[in-house]
């Protein structure tokens, strides 16, 4: 049941106060004489997207630091590999890779954290772009007087029972809601079939077709419709500038998403060079969603489409920002601010400063794994590995604690070794 108000929790409640917003969108374009469910739909898709921003920001800078992590993560993950039976080795593994995390002021949990925030909205999204009537005042009042007759008409409920199955639309029991549910989707075929079934209300018929062929204009192409339909009717009709406008559609979809998808992963690049199942996944899945945006779009209802097109130019704008001012951070500034944040809150709890250990005080920027053409392993990629097999070390001593330098040839002196090598090569 589309009109009767999703009465599902969490999306029924957000659909209500997008559906709100919706609607005052289309009554502001009303007050300038411009009544037009796609330009709406552009709008309203514009507008939640920048609203939601604080989430897409949080979101990515959560995926580029994950990113900048990764070289950290792994030289832990090969340190412990293999040593899932070892309680004890396990407890060190989490505690080192929370340290990481901790390192660069990222919580684990953040990024499924603002998928759940996210999907419920997107959701609630989808449903207000599927069924506007149900939301928009002005649009369900076009179906009214033509609901209110259908109603008292015999035959009519077998006929939009029957006319719901190609509409995609649940009609159980007639009323005004799952009347209206099924007009909205209604395409010219079933307008021309309507008039002909009931010649009696062949004025009402028309007055309701004709106010929401107005407003369902857009571009010359009725967004009711899917571009499917639209091509073989401009193809049949010769209407050669409507059988481009129906293709690009499809087409624009695909495109648009093709660009999100790669601004998204683009920072991602060398860890998917490094292959594994994930990796591979993740590239089947953005290869496949264009694809699969062109489909949909093909054979859903304009209107779809046009929210898809607008959704992945606004998402694609908000990627280019966000990358740039993420890109701009000094992981190092980022690494000591948190720290000083970390030790504060420790210092109210009566705790001592955290010590980090190797792994977490290395910087990202030198943690690059370099192989031969041969195969083996650069000097540094050794160095790297004799570090992380190190005992942690607090700053500015050897295991012990003391200030004394660590025995020559000793693990610990390695691991001064990498350290010294690092701040070489930063201030170059």
């Amino acid at each position: 049941m589309f009109l009767t108000k999703s009465s599902t929790p969490v999306i029924g409640w957000f659909a209500v106060v997008l559906g709100f917003i919706m609607n005052l969108i289309f009554n502001a374009q009303s007050a300038v004489g411009n009544e037009n469910i796609g330009l709406c739909i552009i709008l309203f898709t514009i507008i939640i997207y920048m609203l939601m921003t604080p989430l897409t920001i949080q979101q990515q800078k959560f995926s580029k630091l994950q990113t900048k992590m990764s070289p950290e993560l792994q030289v832990i993950q090969k340190k412990y590999k293999g040593k899932n039976s070892d309680q004890a080795a396990m407890q060190r593994m989490n505690e080192e890779t929370q340290a990481v995390y901790a390192k660069y002021g990222v919580n684990p949990m953040g990024s499924c954290l603002q998928m759940l925030i996210q999907l419920p909205l997107l959701f609630a999204l989808y449903r207000v772009i599927w069924n506007i009537p149900a939301y928009v005042d002005k649009v369900k009042s076009v179906f009214i007087p033509l609901s209110n007759k259908l109603m008292e008409t015999a035959g009519a409920e077998e006929f939009l029972a029957e006319a719901s199955k190609t509409a995609a639309v649940s009609f159980k029991e007639m009323n005004t809601n799952t009347i209206i549910d099924v007009l909205y989707k209604f395409k010219p075929a079933n307008w021309a079939a309507i008039t002909e079934k009931f010649p009696d209300l062949s004025d009402t018929i028309s007055t309701a077709q004709t106010s929401i062929d107005r407003m369902n204009n857009f571009l010359g192409m009725n967004i009711a419709d899917s571009p499917l339909n639209i091509v073989r009717s401009a193809f049949t009709n010769r209407q050669f500038l409507l059988l481009i406008g129906a293709i690009a559609i499809p087409v624009l979809a695909g495109v648009t998403q093709w660009i999100n998808t790669k601004l998204m992963t683009g920072s991602n690049d060398n860890q998917h060079q490094e292959g594994g199942s994930m990796a591979d996944s993740m590239k089947m899945m953005n290869t496949m969603m264009p694809i699969m945006s062109m489909v949909f779009c093909l054979t859903l209802p304009v209107g779809m489409g046009i929210y898809w097109i607008a959704g992945a130019v606004v998402r694609s704008v908000q990627q280019v920002v966000i990358n740039r001012r993420i890109d701009a951070i000094d992981v190092d500034e980022l690494v000591k601010q948190n720290l000083e944040k970390l030790n504060k809150k420790r210092a109210k709890q009566g705790l001592p400063p955290e010590k980090m250990n190797n792994n977490a005080r290395m910087s990202t920027r030198n943690i690059n794994v370099e192989s031969n053409k041969t195969g083996k392993s650069s000097m540094k990629e050794k160095l790297m590995e004799e570090a992380a097999r190190a005992k942690d070390i607090p700053e500015g001593g050897s295991a012990s604690g003391s200030t004394s330098a660590p025995k020559k040839g000793s693990l610990a002196a390695r691991a001064n070794m990498v350290k010294e090598y690092n701040e070489r090569h930063q201030k170059k």
